[in-house]
């Protein structure tokens, strides 16, 4: 499996930390071949969740989100990489390729990879304190980086329009039959899954006005922070927007998405994914018109903030090994 001066050990420690990259219900829909000269990220279409993912959109975001991750730690181990996304025309579950080269790891390399294993989804309540400005132009000009852009919803008006297509998604879903079946496949996990949502991460919110409305998986059993609903809830909401609405733009949101949460852990802001509002078409175009102003698709939607003191560390969601996502590049390839 060692690809010219890269042995098969960096290989594996590199694919294990591209691992721990955020997926719409850590369904982690990726896997890696391994060639002589590059490794190649292909969509895992088995791990689709149609219910809530029509399109693929939230399969594809969540790969780009594991692409940066192989980046941010092969950087850190010494490597670069050149990307080509979507370079087979006739392979479209061919998303990307990484063509490897030696270089020398920066300091900011090695603290970005020290995020990855640090960062966690964290879906309650955060604390009073408010996000400064120049955090969130710095998680901009990151976003920006990756080819997408990041709009922080402040304003009363867009912020209220964007809370709206949160429940109105939440109910349209929640009348569809199929849905509670087939997200309880990926939700309310118990300890030693390899996949989905943890039970113990879950937690059951009842919303305040101006709350965020989340997605309630099953059986939460992680509760709010002491004195969590004493305070005004300060997170701040973000959407990932691209020019275009192709398989690459998505990539690249997913890439975005994992740079913005990776530098939100080591300012040691808080965060989560917020796919639901863009999962329904009338919900996700009530966001492009209203929240962003019909410039760009949204892609994403985040939410940062600052956990408050008394919140409990957050478990590490699972991972599946390493192994069981990696194979050797076929003969045809």
């Amino acid at each position: 499996m060692r690809i010219g001066l890269l042995d098969d050990d960096t290989v594996l420690e590199a694919i294990t930390l591209a691992g721990r990259a955020p997926s719409v219900h850590n369904s982690q829909p990726w896997r890696w071949r391994v060639g002589e000269t590059a490794l190649h990220l292909y969509a895992d279409w088995s791990r689709h969740v149609p219910v809530t993912d029509r399109d693929g959109r939230d399969l594809v975001v969540s790969c780009g989100a594991a692409l940066h991750h192989l980046r941010v730690a092969l950087a850190a181990l010494g490597w670069g990489g050149t990307v080509r996304r979507l370079p087979d025309p006739d392979d479209p579950k061919h998303l990307a390729s990484v063509r490897l080269f030696a270089r020398r790891p920066r300091a900011d390399d090695i603290a970005l990879l020290s995020t990855i294993p640090a960062r966690r989804s964290d879906r309650r309540l955060y604390s009073s304190w408010p996000v400064p400005e120049q955090l969130l132009d710095k998680l901009a000009r990151f976003a920006a980086a990756q080819g997408c852009a990041l709009r922080v919803v402040a304003d009363p008006v867009p912020r209220e329009d964007l809370l709206t297509a949160i429940a109105d998604a939440d109910r349209e879903q929640r009348d569809d039959p199929r849905y509670r079946d087939e997200l309880a496949q990926w939700s309310g996990r118990r300890s030693g899954s390899r996949d989905g949502v943890l039970s113990e991460v879950s937690t059951t919110v009842h919303p305040r006005p101006g709350d965020v409305r989340l997605r309630q998986f099953a059986d939460p059993t992680l509760g709010e922070p002491e004195g969590a609903y004493a305070d005004p809830d300060k997170g701040v909401l973000l959407v990932i927007g691209t020019a275009k609405d192709d398989m690459t733009a998505r990539l690249r949101a997913g890439e975005a998405a994992s740079a913005v949460l990776l530098r939100a852990t080591s300012f040691q802001l808080a965060s989560c994914l917020l796919s639901q509002p863009l999962e329904t078409p009338r919900t996700r175009a009530l966001v492009q018109q209203r929240v962003l102003g019909g410039a760009l698709f949204p892609q994403l939607v985040l939410r940062v903030g600052w956990a408050h003191v008394t919140a409990e560390p957050l478990p590490a969601s699972p991972r599946r090994a390493a192994s069981e996502i990696t194979e050797p590049l076929g003969p045809r390839q």
